[in-house]
């Protein structure tokens, strides 16, 4: 029987029916498999590529992964919509999925194949500063220090990626030190010790692999802003970069004496698989849980092995943070992070109402997206993806000119008509004209320079949304000469229509930011990824 050699294809596909894709597809195995075991998977286990792919030579099953974020995973489970086009899922943990209403139904067998828990990584010579290295530190010490601002750290949003979500309830659970599950009250109780906690946080992104990657290029000037102290990520990730050798110092890593949420990777067969998928999530996860491979796992990756005994036991093994029992109280937590917790946002959204932006599926579509973050969204990555208590929104129209801006600071405890005041504005955009995206850039440019002089405290960042390319006023290269004596601001670039994609990615390079691509994807579900970084 002829065989290809297992490789990685990278593919931009959407990959799930209802869930919001984070990046490429992996697929491996042999070509000719009679069985894809199709998973729908975190985003962090692209690193698995050469462990699958010789999985699939060896058990002859193709294995294709679909990347996911944590809420968009657990929303696409437990109403069913993963059933459409999945036999199975590998989230780095089901807790969260297991306290959705249906969802405890819809799985079948789970096992455990590695772990790697939710830590603190600093530079070396910070956490030598701070007296941290050598001794037990805990949460409350880390919280003190953060609300003194004696450091600064990176977490991912944890309504779109496992480590800050777990981080989170990790130092709440943490700072109540109950010793059992937090309850709705209890939650209630840490507000004002996780704000000095978040307070430190300069670094936001929605996805473990960016955050990682922005930390190195900030520490080694690749990117503007300067250094950042340390981040929130997967033990593992962290490990990963001291190996790599591409960071100034190392990082020091903190395993809270009081505990930690660990990652255990559950490789979890859907109940509605059919016999041969069931069949070939037994083979892989057998295979995958032989010593050899779980070695190679831990060498190739950092993870810990979930068989025991493949290595020497650790003695810095960190004690587990029970998990909350109630989705409630998970909510509540994020809730609280995004409306009360977290440094507020400041977000300028330069928007193309040229005359190309004519037609429901231009000019409509980013109307709805407005709407959809606004509050019309009702799903639950709607609900922790919408504009934010006392976030500031600007939102920049722009044709031949920029327009004038509105700017709106939604209210804390009321934050409704502030969100429908948003909405409106987007409503009333109306196409026509040409295209002036660097004048338009510049002038968000010069809105955030003022409005951080006059608040400082928030994160802020520019997303331009264009669906051509720049036929009116400045164009790139003035625009480098612009912002090279200006404090530089992170502009996420949308991909749409006819977008000058070369263009659109050195603008996203030369500020610290990113691309997203809503030529694939609808550009609500776009917009909502993008809130993961802003």
């Amino acid at each position: 029987m002829k065989r290809i050699a297992a490789a990685l294809v990278l593919v931009l596909a959407a990959g799930c029916a209802g869930a919001e894709s984070t990046g490429p597809q992996l697929d491996v195995g042999p070509s000719d498999a009679p069985v894809t075991l199709r998973v729908l998977a975190g985003s962090e286990l692209l690193d698995l590529e050469p462990v699958l792919a010789e999985a699939g030579e060896a058990t002859g099953v193709r294995i294709r992964l679909d990347p996911v974020g944590t809420l968009d995973g657990a929303e696409a489970v437990s109403s069913g919509a993963a059933e459409a086009d999945h036999d199975a899922i590998w989230f780095s943990s089901n807790r969260y999925l297991a306290l959705q209403p249906g969802a405890q139904a819809r799985l079948g067998t789970a096992t455990d194949i590695m772990s790697s828990p939710v830590v603190l990584g600093l530079r070396r010579s910070v956490a030598e500063r701070l007296g941290w290295v050598g001794r037990p530190v805990t949460w409350s010490e880390i919280a003190a220090a953060a609300g003194a601002r004696r450091f600064t750290y990176g977490m991912t949003d944890p309504s779109a990626s496992n480590s800050g979500f777990s981080a989170v309830v990790a130092v709440a659970t943490a700072l109540v030190g109950a010793g059992s599950a937090l309850t709705l009250e209890q939650a209630q109780s840490t507000v004002p010790a996780l704000r000095d906690f978040f307070a430190a946080q300069t670094l936001a992104a929605g996805s473990s692999g960016f955050l990682q990657e922005s930390f190195v290029r900030r520490a080694t000037g690749a990117d503007p802003g300067g250094p950042v102290d340390g981040l929130i990520n997967y033990e593992s990730v962290l490990l990963g970069m001291n190996a790599a050798g591409t960071l100034p110092e190392p990082l020091e890593l903190i395993r809270p004496a009081d505990g930690v949420v660990t990652a255990e990777y559950p490789l979890t067969v859907l109940a509605a698989a059919s016999p041969e998928a069931r069949d070939a999530h037994r083979r892989l996860v057998e295979h995958l849980r032989t010593p050899a491979v779980q070695r190679t796992i831990a060498e190739r990756t950092h993870r810990q092995p979930a068989v025991p005994g493949v290595l020497p036991a650790s003695s810095g093994t960190a004690v587990e943070l029970p998990f909350p029992a109630q989705a409630d109280v998970v909510d509540a937590l994020l809730t609280s992070y995004f409306d009360k917790l977290r440094r507020p946002s400041r977000t300028i959204y330069v928007l193309d109402t040229s005359g190309s932006m004519a037609g429901d599926e231009r000019i409509g579509a980013l109307q709805r997206a407005l709407a959809g973050l606004a509050g019309a969204d009702p799903s639950l990555t709607g609900q922790f993806r919408r504009f934010r208590g006392r976030e500031q929104v600007t939102l920049l129209p722009f044709s031949t000119t920029p327009e004038s801006p509105q700017t709106f600071t939604v209210a804390e405890e009321n934050p409704g008509p502030d969100r429908q005041r948003i909405a409106d504005a987007g409503a009333a955009l109306q196409p026509g004209g040409e295209t002036a995206i660097y004048d338009s850039l510049e002038e968000a440019y010069r809105i955030a320079g003022e409005q951080s002089a006059a608040d400082p405290d928030r994160f802020t960042s520019i997303v331009l949304m264009t669906d051509g390319e720049n036929t009116s006023g400045a164009d790139l290269e003035s625009f480098k000469a612009f912002i090279g004596s200006r404090a530089v601001v992170p502009v996420f670039c949308v991909l749409f229509g006819e977008s000058n994609v070369d263009e659109m990615e050195e603008v996203a390079r030369l500020t610290g930011g990113r691309t997203f691509d809503a030529r694939t994807a609808p550009l609500a579900e776009v917009f909502k990824e993008i809130r993961g970084y802003v």
